[in-house]
């Protein structure tokens, strides 16, 4: 049973990986394209999708690196 519960949380973690990534290379292009605002909340989004990954796997490296540029975007959106 431990296995079962093992794979779907290993499942629905990939799925946030892989959903967190989509949306922070939709915010990339969003940049290329000039689309601000946009561009900050698709990056606001895949930020916080990496963070939670990191939570999930206990990665403190992954969550180091995602508050950090958490915390750069939001000082960004307020004093913009």
């Amino acid at each position: 049973m431990s296995d079962l519960f093992t794979l779907i949380r290993t499942q629905r973690v990939n799925v946030l990986k892989w959903a967190a990534s989509i949306v922070q290379i939709m915010g990339y292009s969003a940049t290329a394209f000039g689309l601000t605002p946009l561009n900050i909340y698709l990056f606001l989004i895949g930020l916080v999708g990496w963070f939670a990954v990191g939570v999930l796997w206990r990665d403190k490296a992954i969550m180091l690196i995602h508050v950090v540029a958490l915390a750069a975007m939001i000082a960004g959106l307020l004093s913009a």
